[in-house]
C-alpha cells in the first residue's frame, strides 16, 4: 500500500493508536497520532515520563504494529523493522564480544558489502564520532558516552533514511550529556539524516530540535508543536531559549 503523504515527507503516520491487551486488562498507550517528518529534519518528541514516547518510537520503527492507523516510510506502509530506520536506545545494546570496529561494521556486513567497503564505512563513522584510536577496544572498556558514540556510529553505518533515538543520553551524567548533545549536533550537521529524537528533558529538546512535538500524558496524542527557529549552536541562557523553555513547560501535561 502506498500513501501520497505530504511533499518531502520521509516518515509519517496517520491516526496511529496502540492498545496493549492481556488476559485481564487493556491499556491504550498511544491514543491517535498524526505526524509528518521531512527529509533531514530534526524532530524531538517531548513529553512527560511514561506518556508513551517509547511505544511511539517502536511503532515508527516497525517493532510493533499499531492497533489502528498506519505508518509510512517514503510513501510505503511500514509492516516490519528495516535497515532504512536506525534505532538508538538509552541502553546501547552493543555486542560485548565485538570490538568498536566490529560493532560498527556489523550492519554493512549483514547487508552483504565487501570487506574493504565495510572497513571504509567503519573507519569513516568511527572518526566522525571521535573514537579514532579506540577501534580495537571492547565495550566493557568504554565509558557511557563512548558507548553511545559507538551506537550512533553503528546506526549511521547502516545508512538509514531515518534515525530514531529514544532518550539516548538519559543515563549519562549531566556534563557528559551536554557534551554528547553538542557532538550529536555536530555529527548531524556533517552527515545529515532525518532524526526523530525522544526526550523528557526540555533543555535537550530546545538545544537539538528543528521542531518540538509536545505530547500529552498517556494515552499519548500530540498536544501542540513548536518550530525552533534559533541559530546553532544554541545558548542555554539565551533569552529566546529561556522564553521557550518556560512556555513549553507551562503548556505540557504534568507527569502522572
Amino acid at each position: 500500500m502506498e500513501h501520497k503523504g505530504i511533499v518531502d515527507e520521509v516518515l509519517g503516520c496517520r491516526g496511529i493508536k496502540k492498545t496493549f491487551t492481556t488476559k485481564n486488562t487493556s491499556k491504550e498507550v498511544v491514543g491517535g497520532v498524526d505526524l509528518s517528518v521531512k527529509k533531514n529534519e530534526f524532530v524531538v518528541l517531548f513529553g512527560p515520563g511514561q506518556c508513551g514516547k517509547t511505544t511511539l518510537i517502536d511503532l515508527l520503527a516497525g517493532l510493533t504494529m499499531p492497533t489502528e492507523g498506519e505508518v509510512f516510510l517514503g510513501g510505503k506502509k511500514v509492516s516490519r523493522p528495516g535497515p532504512d530506520r536506525g534505532v538508538v536506545y538509552q541502553k546501547t545494546a552493543l555486542f560485548p564480544w565485538l570490538t568498536v570496529e566490529e560493532n560498527v561494521k556489523y550492519g554493512p556486513k549483514v547487508r552483504g558489502l565487501g570487506r574493504e567497503e565495510c572497513q571504509r564505512i567503519a573507519a569513516h563513522y568511527i572518526e566522525l564520532v571521535g573514537l579514532a584510536g579506540f577501534e580495537k577496544e571492547f565495550p566493557i572498556k568504554l565509558s557511557g558516552g563512548m558507548k553511545q558514540r559507538v551506537g550512533i556510529a553503528r546506526a549511521y553505518a547502516n545508512e538509514p533514511q531515518v534515525l530514531l533515538m529514544d532518550e539516548p543520553f538519559g543515563h549519562l551524567d549531566a556534563q557528559t550529556r551536554y557534551v554528547m548533545e553538542a557532538e550529536l549536533m555536530a555529527i548531524w550537521e556533517k552527515e545529515k539524516r532525518t532524526v526523530i529524537f525522544v526526550t523528557n528533558n526540555i533543555e535537550e529538546a530546545l538545544y537539538l530540535a528543528d521542531r518540538i512535538v509536545l505530547l500529552t500524558n498517556c494515552p499519548t496524542t500530540i498536544k501542540t508543536e513548536y518550530i525552533i527557529d534559533m541559530p546553532r549552536p544554541r545558548d542555554y541562557v539565551d533569552p529566546e531559549f529561556l522564553r521557550l523553555r518556560q512556555e513549553i513547560t507551562d503548556t505540557m501535561d504534568k507527569s502522572m
